[in-house]
């Protein structure tokens, strides 16, 4: 990021409630985490041939890291037909693994409160949130796989957390158990 970049903090998501999560999840609760926010919804053709395969892979190749993959169920058209008993078919059928919010009603006519908060123009749309919680992308619609790959791959090589970097930072040298780590930017 250039300093003439503003950043933007993530406003956090507004949701009814969450399916394959045992409690509702934050963003503040995934500070320090990369988050990749995948919004859909279950009608929508883009999502469900392109965008929602396209989450689930990046879930499964990225599993090992500490990306957080969530989506955000974000309904503004065809209220009726996508309830919360739909979508837990929906999710059950799609075999969707990461955590799903729903987007809580909006206030004063159809449009939902996070689709409201982050200007969603519509589903799908992409948002990556960065370890400190700044929003580093805003997508709308499909995706490059290559694209949206190196930037999640950035995102994730970012204050990466390095193993024993307790160690390194007591040490205040960057050096910790005969290794040294140096952080973006530096030099030997």
């Amino acid at each position: 990021m250039t300093p003439s970049e503003k950043r933007v903090a993530a406003p956090e998501l507004i949701t009814d409630r969450w399916f394959n999560s045992k409690s509702s999840v934050t963003l503040a609760g995934l500070r320090g985490r990369p988050v990749l926010l995948h919004t859909f919804q279950m009608l929508c053709p883009g999502c469900v041939s392109h965008a929602i395969p396209q989450a689930q892979k990046i879930a499964t190749m990225l599993r090992d890291t500490d990306l957080a993959v969530i989506g955000l169920h974000t309904v503004f058209e065809h209220h009726a037909a996508m309830t919360p008993v739909s979508l837990e078919a929906f999710i059950h059928e799609y075999r969707i693994a990461f955590p799903v919010g729903v987007d809580k009603a909006g206030t004063s006519g159809p449009i939902p409160q996070t689709m409201a908060v982050y200007r969603f123009r519509g589903t799908p749309s992409t948002v990556l949130i960065d370890r400190h919680g700044f929003i580093r992308h805003h997508g709308f619609g499909q995706e490059d796989d290559i694209a949206l790959g190196l930037r999640i791959g950035m995102l994730l090589a970012e204050d990466a957390p390095v193993a024993g970097s307790a160690n390194t930072e007591a040490a205040g040298d960057g050096c910790g158990d005969g290794v040294c780590h140096l952080k973006a930017g530096e030099t030997i």
